[in-house]
């Protein structure tokens, strides 16, 4: 069974940590196509960005961009 896109996506990218997922979050919402999102439809990079944002809500403040 093939995984599903958007997990994949969304677990490579919460591999890279803390912080640098923060940063990609702050580059998706400017706009910018990661690479790891090049696959992906509209939707579907969306559908990314909610999902790894709803996981960092988690986080709070414990881990920012400016530490």
């Amino acid at each position: 069974m093939k995984p599903d896109p958007v997990d994949y996506v969304v677990e490579t990218l919460c591999l890279k940590g803390c912080q640098a997922l923060r940063a990609d979050i702050d580059l998706i919402e400017r706009g910018r196509v990661l690479p790891e999102l090049q696959a992906l439809d509209v939707q579907q990079q969306k559908q990314v960005l909610g999902e790894i944002k709803s996981i960092m809500a988690i986080y709070k403040d414990s881990c920012s961009l400016d530490q």
